[in-house]
């Protein structure tokens, strides 16, 4: 009959239920299954099923650490055939993962052959390696037939094997755990036997104790420092570490171990010889290569891998002139540094927990203190049957002849046994015992030896009911056994712990340098290094610094450093917080990136000045001097611009039409010097502007003629020997001592600076400077030139100047600053100073 013809059978019962709640129940029982089964330890002895089946296994076959070595393979198939029946590859991994010293902190697995690698090569197959236990997995199965821990029938009911093993030692904290269950995971990481043998013990002292009693660091003299990870390296800082074991989960910054050498060269090599724990080595040291070669690293000239059977050793050899300090800082960023998260997640009872560090340390004593319980009261149980047997064998040899008499006379050995039982008062064990006994055991010497040694179980079982009894004796006994292991297994720290100087930022990563930042009308903005234009006598065209697209014109150009946080001031009144190297860097001939990268300016909003905060401390009296394109002028203190955020913040107050032109710092005693666009300056004591607030406008500062502007703001004093540094937008130039700039009161039309001629043009930028200083120089079309002041003559006021710049036909100067003596001190082809010119043309004041 084919099945087609086979009769419909109605089942024997039908049960409704909600395909929601079956699904609900059945996931919640696999989700239990994944967890207890496989993938988490037991807090007890901190191993999963899989590892713990692995060393039952080599125990009952007694692959032990004086046995020879055995292959894998016949030890994965003992553990699969008896206890583990979920395939060989999950049980090879996990053997061969307790033979690796670069996993595990204490190897429970002596392995002969290929095991891995900290390559990541994998081991060889199991038919080619060898494997016995390690002299510690010993000491987790210690005493496991004393009747110390529960056993269980194995998966065919054949055989029992262990719920957990005794655990001489807490494995869980020496040697960590990770594993991914059903909706949690665990990341435990591994410590220094001695430490956690020394927590323990502290634990049994002080069971009122705190975790922080427990942490070795600046807070607390506890026996632990932190993890102690297989590989070494550092772990940087303690806030982690205190995380971890306070509430079960925190972050550590793992961190290469690094060293500075000097090469054959004469040049530096950054040598690695330690990596964060469960780091590849060999792809690591690939993926510095690729970035090597797409730039993202610059100065590394050859990357090789020295390491051996002794320990890491990769050699990073650095190019001549390379900034050693940035390149590592590059590599921690990118390579050599880590995130280890812990999540201290383990069994108890069967249930998974989130333990901080005393709880895992009560968990391992607690289970120590059932385990030396049960083994006390087993081996009281011997010895108690020992006495037992001893008593009868010393009633024997006190009543020799006529117990021999008795046994001899008797029909067999059960009347023997029931006559010896009746005439001495024996219990059945003690009569079996004595009918067995072999006549050369009455002797008088034997007797002796009898009785001594009852006298040795009397004084044994006199101990053991005392462990018993008393909870401090048996307490007593874990801690011995604890300090035998620290003494036998202890060995020293691996990993340092390094004070937290704060992550790697991106400023770690970028030289300290000085550069030059070019903005356009169409805020296009990059930065180039200064090193690129070298400086150039008076009268030069300069360089090309930009490109800028068709219809865009450079608008502003300053000096600063890569590390400096700047004030960046815009027309409309505005003021952002700039970090110098968020800018782009790129080549002379670039255009630049838009600006709206890295400041949020609105259409039109043009940058007009810049004031580097690393020279100033916003608590130290110290004052912004505003002035605007229709003469006002405002101080405000510098406290007020504290707190800059990304959008910027408002400066100062602007009337229609009127735009801020320049800023400059004052420390409030000081005067200021205002200068036009056609040539007229201003000076005045500071205080005839009041001090006010951001949201001000400003009072009048220069009393404008008709179609005039404000050009620019100095600040100066009494004592100031510096001199007036006035260019205009043809390329011309002078210097005037400051000292010629009478004071006069605010609000006045002032007197002539620069001859604003046909020749001139207007001027476009006023700065003080001193004698050696440097100046960059930058055309509206894109050009850069880079000279001395020196190289500009110093002449009177009401004077046309010198050309300072060669401009083509079309061309203006965009914006002039002053590079400090820090730069140029060193520039040997600086000019010697310049007293005069033929292009000079000195008149008398207006």
């Amino acid at each position: 009959m084919s099945a087609d013809d086979q009769p419909d059978v109605p089942a024997q019962r039908v049960e409704n239920v909600r395909i929601e709640d079956e699904m609900e129940q059945s996931y919640i029982d696999y989700a239990m299954s994944v967890i207890v089964g496989r993938a988490l330890p037991d807090a007890r002895d901190g191993l999963k099923p899989v590892q713990r089946r692995i060393l039952y296994a080599m125990h009952e076959a007694g692959v032990t650490s004086n046995a020879g070595h055995r292959k894998s393979s016949n030890i994965v198939g003992d553990t699969m055939g008896n206890y583990h029946p979920h395939g060989d590859s999950a049980i090879y991994d996990a053997l061969a993962r307790m033979a690796q010293e670069f996993s595990l902190r204490y190897p429970l697995i002596d392995g002969q052959g290929n095991f891995g690698s900290i390559d990541g090569d994998p081991p060889a197959a199991m038919r080619y390696t060898e494997a016995r236990m390690a002299p510690l997995a010993e000491e987790l199965l210690a005493d496991i037939e004393e009747d110390t821990v529960d056993f269980s029938s194995n998966y065919d009911d054949r055989l029992t094997e262990p719920d957990v093993l005794p655990a001489k030692v807490p494995n869980l904290l020496l040697n960590g755990a990770s594993g991914i269950a059903v909706g949690m995971s665990t990341n435990i990481p591994p410590h220094n036997l001695r430490e956690i043998v020394d927590a323990c013990i502290h634990v049994i002292d002080n069971p009122d104790c705190s975790v922080r009693d427990l942490i070795a660091g600046p807070d607390g003299d506890g026996p632990v420092k932190g993890p102690d990870f297989p590989t070494g390296a550092n772990i940087v800082g303690r806030e982690g570490i205190y995380d971890a074991y306070t509430t079960g989960r925190g972050r550590l910054r793992v961190r290469a171990e690094m060293d500075v050498e000097r090469n054959d060269s004469g040049g530096d090599r950054i040598v690695i010889s330690e990596l964060p724990y469960q780091e590849n080595k060999a792809r690591r040291i690939e993926r510095i290569a690729e970035d090597v070669t797409e730039g993202k690293i610059e100065g590394i000239s050859d990357i090789r891998d020295e390491s051996d059977r002794e320990g890491v050793r990769v050699v990073i050899d650095l190019k001549r002139g390379a900034n050693t300090d940035v390149v590592k800082n590059k590599l921690l960023e990118s390579h050599l540094e880590r995130t280890f998260s812990v999540i201290s997640l383990a069994l108890v009872d069967g249930q998974p927990r989130v333990l901080n560090l005393k709880e895992l340390v009560e968990e391992y004593v607690d289970h120590r203190k059932e385990v030396v319980r049960r083994r006390t009261q087993f081996r009281l149980d011997e010895a108690e049957d020992r006495a037992h047997i001893l008593e009868g064998r010393l009633v024997a040899l006190d009543n020799v002849d006529g117990v021999v008499e008795l046994i001899r006379n008797s029909e067999d050995r059960d009347a023997a046994k029931e006559g010896l039982q009746e005439e001495y008062d024996l219990t059945q064990d003690q009569s079996e015992h004595i009918v067995r006994m072999q006549l050369g055991s009455l002797t008088s010497m034997e007797a002796g030896e009898v009785q001594e040694e009852y006298e040795e179980v009397q004084a044994t079982i006199e101990r053991l009911e005392t462990i018993l009894a008393d909870e401090s004796e048996l307490l007593g006994v874990i801690k011995s056994e604890l300090r035998e292991m620290r003494e036998e297994y202890g060995d020293d720290r691996r990993t340092s712990i390094v004070e937290d100087y704060g992550s790697v930022t991106r400023e770690d990563l970028i030289p300290d340098e000085d550069v030059v930042v070019v903005l356009t009308e169409e805020d296009y903005v990059k930065r180039m290094p200064l090193s690129e234009f070298d400086p150039q006598h008076r009268g030069g065209k300069g360089i090309i610094g930009v490109r800028p697209k068709d219809g865009d014109r450079v608008s502003t150009v300053f000096h600063a450093s890569t590390h400096d946080s700047l004030m960046v001031f815009t027309n409309r009144g505005q003021v952002y917080r700039l970090k110098v190297y968020e800018l782009p860097e790129m080549g002379r001939t670039a255009r630049g990136t838009n600006a709206v990268n890295v400041l949020d300016l609105d259409s039109e909003e043009d940058v007009t000045a810049v004031v580097n905060l690393e020279e100033l401390e916003a608590d130290d009296g110290s004052y912004l001097a505003m002035a605007t394109k229709n003469g006002y002028v405002k101080r405000t203190e510098l406290s007020a611009f504290e707190n800059v955020h990304s959008g910027g913040i408002r400066a100062t107050k602007l009337e229609d039409g009127d735009r801020l032109v320049d800023v400059e710092v004052t420390d409030g005693d000081q005067d200021l010097v205002i200068g036009t666009r056609r040539g007229m300056t201003i000076r005045f004591d500071e205080d005839e502007a009041r001090s006010m607030g951001r949201s001000a406008r400003g009072v009048n500062g220069i009393k404008l003629q008709s179609g005039d502007q404000v050009a620019g703001i100095v600040a100066t004093d009494d004592a100031d020997d510096r001199d007036l540094l006035t260019v205009t937008r043809n390329g011309y130039g002078k210097r005037t001592a400051l000292s010629e700039y009478r004071k006069q009161s605010r609000y006045g039309k002032g007197l002539v600076d620069i001859k604003t001629s046909e020749r001139n043009g207007e001027a476009c930028s006023l700065s003080a400077v001193s004698p050696g200083d440097g100046l960059v120089i930058m055309s509206e079309s894109g050009q850069i030139m880079r000279t001395h002041v020196d190289e500009v003559s110093r002449q009177g006021r009401n004077t046309m100047g010198v050309k300072v710049m060669d401009l083509d036909e079309g061309d203006w100067v965009a914006g002039v600053d002053v590079v400090t003596e820090r730069v140029d001190a060193d520039e040997s082809d600086a000019p010697e100073e310049a007293t005069g010119d033929a292009d000079a043309d000195e008149s008398g004041d207006e």
